[in-house]
């Protein structure tokens, strides 16, 4: 209660700074030992088991927060069960020109175009380096714009950080690289994972532990060609599917910033990304273990996403909307709902919902 007091005291503050200032103030007070700790041990059945790793609770901060690897053990001390950082380029890139991010205040929902801006692979090393935390750890990796061979980009990046992965995010989903969700077309996509795997198999047999890889997805993707998408990845056994990134979509928002280019998150996002993940677990039939992403900005919606067939969960705008308090909020939510079901374990929950999440229309007016 208290962290949720002083963030609404605090939140003005940030508001009135463009929202990249308030991103690098945040990073800042993380780096500086500034922000609120979790008060203790999470209730077993928050743990949770997915393609091998185990997860004292499903939520973490999703990619974009922690681009260069700075704080993954302050994201762990306030409350997850894993961090992501990410997402990582071979080489820097400034990313897209200024301003490139927009609060949208009356929808609760944020416009990003910022275009994989990071310090490359060299500067994220360096960072996890000094890392002293043992939870599991994602890396988000992905391409530079002016790239001549894409996917030879992830490559490189599964190689730099094998050593310091859990588990890689493959991101061929966001809007703001020209040709990046292109990766997500079947011959494509077959190429792309093949060779992930192919150099993981390498390390594999020269002594390292096998890291599992989770591909993520557009929410744009047309219904007819979901289907295929999600058979396609479970046939070449990719470990886990993340959904979703941001959309271009821009249904029913009230914002001024509405018609800003660039991908959105937050609240709008939330319906046509949880419809999606529901699609994905009874196409999959359950089998493949899910990220569900969009729109979590309350213990309400973190447990729909649970029941829409998630077993690991990423928020970012609604920590930005609620503080990080609601990382609390959220655990005490799905900590009840196992409760009220006499559920010993999340898993007992995930899917329950997916059947009725899936069968409703991506038409945000339905």
């Amino acid at each position: 209660m208290i962290f949720s007091t002083m963030f609404h005291l605090v939140r003005p503050m940030l508001f009135a700074l463009p929202p990249e200032e308030a991103h690098k103030l945040t990073l800042n007070s993380l780096e500086q030992g500034l922000y609120p700790r979790a008060p203790g041990p999470d209730n077993s059945c928050l743990s949770v088991s997915a393609f091998g790793l185990s997860f004292s609770n499903p939520l973490a901060i999703a990619a974009g927060f922690d681009k260069d690897a700075r704080v993954p053990d302050a994201v762990i001390d306030m409350g997850c069960g894993f961090a992501e950082v990410g997402t990582t380029t071979p080489r820097p890139q400034p990313g897209n020109p200024s301003p490139r991010v927009f609060r949208l205040l009356e929808d609760d929902g944020l416009i990003n175009r910022l275009g994989f801006n990071n310090q490359g692979h060299q500067a994220a090393l360096n960072n996890l380096s000094r890392r002293k935390k043992t939870e599991p750890l994602c890396i988000n990796i992905g391409a530079n714009k002016d790239s001549h061979d894409r996917i030879g980009d992830y490559v490189a990046g599964l190689n730099a950080f094998y050593d310091h992965a859990s588990f890689f995010m493959i991101n061929i989903s966001s809007p703001n690289t020209p040709g990046l969700r292109d990766l997500q077309a079947p011959q494509t996509l077959d190429e792309l994972v093949s060779k992930l795997m192919g150099a993981r198999e390498k390390l594999c047999a020269a002594g390292k532990p096998r890291r599992p890889l989770v591909v993520k997805l557009a929410p744009d993707i047309a219904e007819a060609d979901l289907e295929p998408i999600i058979q396609r990845l479970a046939d070449l056994q990719v470990d886990g599917i993340a959904i979703s990134n941001t959309t271009l979509a821009r249904d029913d928002l009230k914002s001024r910033h509405q018609t800003e280019a660039g991908g959105l998150s937050g609240r709008p996002l939330f319906r046509r990304a949880t419809i999606m993940l529901a699609r994905a677990y009874q196409i999959s039939d359950g089998k493949i273990p899910l990220i569900g992403i969009g729109g979590i900005d309350s213990g309400a919606a973190a447990l729909a996403k649970i029941e829409a067939g998630a077993s690991l969960l990423e928020l970012y705008t609604g920590l930005i909307y609620q503080g990080p308090g609601l990382i609390a909020r959220i655990k005490q939510r799905l900590i009840e709902a196992c409760r009220a079901s006499g559920a010993t374990s999340l898993s007992e929950l995930t899917g329950r919902g997916s059947e009725t999440w899936a069968k409703q229309s991506l038409d945000s007016d339905a």
